[in-house]
């Protein structure tokens, strides 16, 4: 069998499509809301409800996903997320009913919670140390293709089909990549694709940092004890409850109060998704620039995420503003959001030993998307009662908050490899 030069890559553009298919599948009831409300009765606090079901269970297996696929495997692990979330998609355009639709969103949120640390664990099996980040930004950057794609694509198979046809069509594209990826992933060792040098530079690669690294466990209960572990989580806490807010509730307003349909949502929705993008690529290239013009490194990580929080107010404008400059306010809004995002998840790995990285962002990922969960439950009943014009302001306001707080709580002495009690 020929051999493919560099097939890592291939491996990280593989759960980068994955990635976007995840997306993809989470954005569709957003994006085609305003169809399903002709077949299903769907107030303000019913989908308020439906998204805080999925954040619920998508929050759960984002704590335990990596104890999973630990058990499976990566290639079995993996496969299965997908298989699972795949399912649970297609279950929606099969369903009647807002309790339907709930169940369905758990079911997805419990497929999809696994997806990251899958991907974190492909990545940490077939990359050295050195390659890892751009390996991360590679599969990361998948998140904005899929949110990019979907409003467009849905748009147009409710054109020639109808809204059921969404949910199944994504559902069997994820189907259809787990097809595929078992056909050609293995551990590197044992890949008919990856050469014998590659083999050689990955294992000696990863040896050589195994025998650098301290072998002592911490205790996982022994993380809520820990103040920094807290100020982590306080950090991504609040700008993550507006986060999820805007990319659930976007393509409804859009739909309630500018009257557009879905060709028109298709037609600007993608907008916001792809400066989010932007914005999560700048956030790490502005940082590691301040880095390499010798700002310190507490600068290096506020500074970015100053200009971030400065962006998040823009969105207050939004109702008061034409249709084109509220899609520029979106944009600076999810623009800014993952800008920040980038460099809240990288202080991970600025305060804490690479021992306990993936414990600490687990547990990070797992209780700020609860508190998004129970924001999303409360901005149903703000909407349903007052409108957008509070929601907007009350969402914006919260990316300042973080910063205020990483202001306070991260002290420049901070930024330094912290020893956790093992005990």
């Amino acid at each position: 069998m020929k051999k493919i030069k560099n097939f890592r890559w291939w491996i990280a553009a593989l759960i980068g499509l994955a990635t976007a298919i995840n997306y993809l599948d989470r954005q569709n009831l957003p994006i085609a809301l305003s169809e399903i409300r002709k077949t299903i009765a769907i107030s303000d606090v019913d989908y308020g409800l439906i998204n805080s079901i999925f954040l619920f269970s998508y929050g759960t297996m984002y704590a335990i996903g990596g104890r999973i696929l630990d058990i499976l495997g990566s290639r079995m692990g993996y496969a299965v997320m997908i298989v699972w979330w795949s399912l649970a998609n297609i279950m929606h355009g099969m369903v009647s009913s807002v309790t339907g639709l709930g169940l369905a969103r758990f079911l997805l949120g419990l497929g999809e919670g696994g997806g990251f640390p899958g991907s974190a664990k492909v990545v940490s099996e077939w990359f050295p140390g050195k390659e890892r980040s751009l390996a991360f930004g590679i599969f990361n950057a998948g998140s904005s293709v899929g949110a990019v794609v979907a409003p467009p694509l849905i748009a147009a198979i409710i054109a020639v089909a109808n809204w059921r046809w969404t949910f199944i069509i994504s559902g069997l594209l994820g189907l259809g990549w787990v097809l595929f990826w078992l056909q050609i992933y293995s551990l590197p060792q044992q890949s008919k694709f990856a050469d014998l040098r590659e083999k050689e530079y990955i294992a000696s690669s990863l040896k050589a940092e195994r025998s650098t690294v301290s072998e002592a466990q911490v205790p996982w209960l022994s993380l809520f004890k820990d103040r920094d572990v807290w100020t982590v989580i306080i950090v991504k806490f609040f700008p993550d409850s507006a986060w999820y807010f805007f990319i659930f509730w976007l393509p409804k307003y859009l739909n309630d109060v500018r009257g557009l349909d879905i060709k028109g949502i298709g037609a600007y929705a993608w907008i916001p998704y792809a400066f989010a993008g932007m914005g999560s690529l700048l956030g790490g290239w502005l940082s590691s620039y301040l880095l390499k013009r010798n700002f310190p490194i507490d600068l290096a990580r506020k500074i970015p995420l100053g200009i971030a929080a400065a962006l998040l107010p823009a969105s207050l404008l939004i109702t008061s503003a034409s249709l084109n400059m509220a899609i520029v306010f979106f944009s600076m809004a999810m623009f800014g959001h993952q800008l920040y995002s980038t460099i809240a998840q990288t202080l991970v790995t600025d305060l804490f030993p690479s021992k306990v990285v993936g414990s600490v962002t687990g547990l990070m990922g797992c209780l700020v998307t609860y508190g998004a969960m129970l924001f999303s439950v409360i901005i149903g009943f703000v909407i349903e009662k007052h409108g957008y014009g509070p929601a907007f302001i009350i969402s914006g306001l919260l990316h300042p908050l973080g910063f205020l707080l990483a202001l306070a709580l991260i002290k420049r002495n901070k930024f330094i490899q912290i020893t956790l009690p093992t005990t």
